[in-house]
């Protein structure tokens, strides 16, 4: 029988339960996949806190990767025994198999493995907007990204490395300074005992940088904002520290004439064309070896609670996947 992880609370990650899971047949624009692994993203635990909405009771997970086995009426982009991987709502990806819309599905180029796929489409396409769609980035240009040895830190770096810009990347620990050395961090400042503004003025002269990408949130709003150039760029993609605090617009005029956006990743990928442009260029460097994809945890899909937990407490380094 089918087993999927939900919670029937908001909470902690005792919340999570592994039960048994009832999956019918596709309707309409749907499919039903059968998973060969699925993604685990920090942004999983702000449906669980409650910091995203969800109606309970509801599955967990937004990613996975795995074979169509039924396809419902009206879909054509995809048939049963395609490999398909995933990105996006309605949550439910904690399972070994579900019925859900097949607009999502991006169908998996050969030589790319379920668990590489599970791992990588929402970093892969994260890293592909921010490098890609936010701003017009040169060869030469030096950028500033937070967590530089996590899941999306690793992929933008190694890809902003393909486009020639430098990456000034920050971690929290030596061994994670050696592991975005080995992504191909220019520079990396360990911002538990350095200054990080003041290390980013040292680099450049004095100037700053003119992109600061930031997916830790509270913790480093103030810092990324003293990091830049002027007339730069603070690009607020995630919250993993709690979200950023009130914008006061004086304080951007006076730093420097200052920009901030906070994107979303569903808003680019949202439009079908869009989405498989990000997602070919993004799996075609991965499938040609020009971007590495390192596992670092693999945890079984009943053990989520463990995961979670890891996570929150940053034992987790890089990138984690479940298995089946």
């Amino acid at each position: 029988m089918a087993k999927a992880v939900r919670f029937y609370e908001t909470g902690g990650p005792e919340v999570l339960r592994w039960e048994n899971a009832e999956v019918g047949e596709p309707g309409p624009g749907e499919v039903r996949i059968r998973h060969g692994a699925v993604g685990l993203n920090f942004a999983d635990t702000y449906f669980r806190t409650g910091l995203y909405p969800a109606a309970l009771p509801a599955g967990m997970g937004v990613e996975a990767a795995g074979v169509v086995e039924a396809v419902g009426t009206g879909v054509s982009h995809v048939r049963e025994g395609d490999r398909v991987t995933y990105t996006g709502s309605p949550l439910g990806a904690y399972s070994t198999e579900r019925v859900m819309p097949a607009e999502h599905l991006i169908t998996l180029p050969g030589g790319i493995a379920f668990e590489t796929a599970a791992s990588m489409t929402m970093r892969g396409l994260t890293s592909a907007y921010l490098l890609r769609r936010i701003v017009a980035l040169d060869a030469g240009d030096t950028v500033l990204l937070h967590a530089a040895a996590g899941g999306v830190g690793s992929i933008v770096t190694q890809w902003a490395n393909l486009l020639g810009i430098n990456v000034i990347g920050t971690v929290s620990s030596d061994a994670k300074a050696e592991i975005a050395r080995a992504n191909g961090c220019a520079h990396v400042i360990v911002y538990t005992r350095e200054n990080v503004p003041a290390r980013v003025r040292e680099i450049t002269d004095g100037v700053g940088v003119p992109v600061v990408f930031d997916s830790i949130g509270a913790s480093t709003f103030a810092t990324s904002l003293d990091s830049l150039a002027r007339r730069g760029l603070l690009v607020c993609f995630g919250t993993a520290s709690g979200p950023i605090p009130p914008i006061d617009a004086m304080s951007l005029a006076v730093k420097g004439s200052l920009f901030v956006t906070r994107p979303a990743l569903a808003d680019y990928i949202a439009d079908p064309a869009e989405r498989a442009e990000l997602a070919g260029e993004v799996f075609g460097h991965v499938a040609a070896g020009r971007i590495r994809i390192d596992i670092n945890q693999r945890y079984e899909l009943a053990d989520a609670v463990t995961a979670h937990r890891d996570l929150e407490a940053g034992a987790s380094i890089g990138t984690s996947v479940f298995t089946l």
